[in-house]
């Protein structure tokens, strides 16, 4: 019986570790992706931009834009007074990939959103992550935003 017992633990054990760096990897990528939303609903430009990968790919309700397109039309509607007042997230998921070096996070967003005229819309959307470590940091390099 103990070598049994020894056996499945040397089995089991190295699972054991991968669920652990799993777990580990989610809550990294976790707290980027709050701050990421968080400097988003703050108007924060350059904050939110941080995260973003050099060339990644966005789309935006079957529109696909590049981040620095991007960039200039956000910096351009924070300063003519637009901007976003709410960005609520809720059920999150994290899926870890490729031993770990990348993890799609998917989410609902509640917005609303301030335009230069003063006029607000509200909407709700599906929104997926891929985030990826670059150089140390984890970065969005492919992102779906739509509208439900």
């Amino acid at each position: 019986m103990k070598q049994l017992i020894t056996l499945l633990l040397v089995f089991f054990l190295p699972f054991a570790a991968f669920a652990g760096d799993d777990a580990a990897i989610v809550n990294e990528v976790r707290a980027a992706a709050e701050d990421f939303n968080d400097a988003y609903e703050a108007n924060d430009v350059e904050r939110y931009f941080s995260y973003y990968a050099d060339g990644a790919v966005l789309y935006w309700s079957g529109e696909r834009q590049d981040v620095g397109d991007y960039y200039d039309e956000w910096r351009a509607m924070i300063e003519a007074g637009g901007g976003v007042e709410k960005n609520d997230l809720s059920d999150a998921v994290f899926q870890v990939l490729a031993g770990g070096e990348a993890v799609v996070a998917s989410y609902f967003i509640h917005n609303v959103t301030r335009w230069p005229d003063g006029t607000r819309s509200e909407a709700d959307y599906y929104e997926s992550d891929v985030w990826q470590k670059v150089d140390g940091k984890w970065k969005v390099v492919n992102l779906h935003y739509s509208e439900f």
